[in-house]
């Protein structure tokens, strides 16, 4: 039988093209979480780069960061930490193979690579290629999968990994805090980040705000509740180039519940227990299984727009 599985959700300010230091970060809540008991932790989308500001680089610039995987720097000094403190890490790199460059989340364990996934919707670049395939890996006889930001909002996206099997999605991001239709949406101004320990409640109130958290628990619970899944949720806090993110590393359960968050303005770490009972239990384990494929699978294979770019990008 699977046994309980501790996992960390991770939140840090990051360097843009900043590698070392990114990954000295890395290094130092790995620690955290491994001495809380963690098995596994995650971090944000480009965690290992930065993420905002890869949207002015030319293609030259996105191969100057772009790493192999394998083979890449990055990914061995991944492995290193993770053999160091005995945990598994999620985190993203920059992957160059041949003429294509991809947003890759990593999976290592020790020195192995136990999944590598290329984000299914990137738009921050036109010069980053989409990648095509889930993925699907053990960690501790658990069956885990990653969908990187965007691709969480495809709800389908999230349903194909559940069918295939994933009892954990780990969801790495950056996100929050930026213009939509929606009302109450828009950017944090700077300022309330640089003043941060003199009026604390202010930017609170605008990161719990409809441009942070309340956005979040408006979809994310529900991906977990629909799916009968946890979910791993992790994002990036400050300064991301030039955007201000409200962080927030996150895991549910698979009733959509709130196991535990972070809620400090600094680089932090969380950690929870997966329990298999309630992969059963809960009503999306039901739902799943009440399927009638033949009266939708003609209608979900409808072709569309493919518009991906939200709002601030246009």
């Amino acid at each position: 039988m699977v046994k309980d599985l501790c996992v960390a959700a991770a939140q840090f300010e990051n360097r843009s093209g900043d590698k070392e230091y990114n990954l000295s970060v890395i290094d130092e809540l790995s620690s955290r979480a491994g001495r809380l008991g963690a098995r596994v932790i995650l971090f944000h989308e480009q965690s290992v780069t930065g993420y905002t500001f890869l949207k002015g680089l030319d293609r030259d610039g996105l191969r100057r960061l772009a790493e192999d995987i394998p083979g890449g720097a990055s990914l061995t000094r991944l492995m290193e930490i993770s053999s160091r403190h005995n945990i598994a890490i999620i985190a993203g790199i920059l992957e160059k193979e041949n003429e294509k460059i991809y947003k890759a989340m990593v999976c290592v364990s020790g020195n192995k690579l136990l999944a590598k996934f290329r984000k299914l919707h990137p738009f921050i670049n036109p010069g980053i290629s989409p990648g095509n395939e889930y993925v699907i890996f053990d960690i501790d006889d658990w069956k885990c999968s990653i969908l990187t930001c965007y691709d969480n909002n495809v709800i389908e996206n999230v349903r194909a990994v559940t069918l295939l099997g994933a009892q954990i999605l780990f969801a790495p991001h950056v996100t929050m805090c930026t213009p939509s239709p929606m009302p109450g949406r828009g950017f944090v101004d700077h300022e309330l980040w640089r003043n941060r320990h003199r009026d604390p409640v202010t930017l609170r109130m605008e990161f719990d705000g409809p441009k942070g958290r309340q956005w979040l628990i408006r979809w994310l619970p529900a991906r977990a509740f629909d799916n009968g899944i946890y979910i791993v949720f992790s994002n990036a806090i400050g300064m991301d180039g030039d955007q201000l993110k409200n962080g927030i590393g996150m895991i549910l359960d698979p009733y959509g519940e709130i196991l535990t968050e972070t809620r400090s303005f600094e680089n932090e770490v969380v950690v929870a227990r997966c329990t298999p009972e309630k992969l059963t239990l809960a009503g999306g384990y039901r739902y799943r299984n009440a399927r009638r494929p033949e009266l939708y699978k003609e209608i979900l294979s409808q072709p569309n727009d493919s518009v991906v770019k939200p709002v601030w990008m246009q």
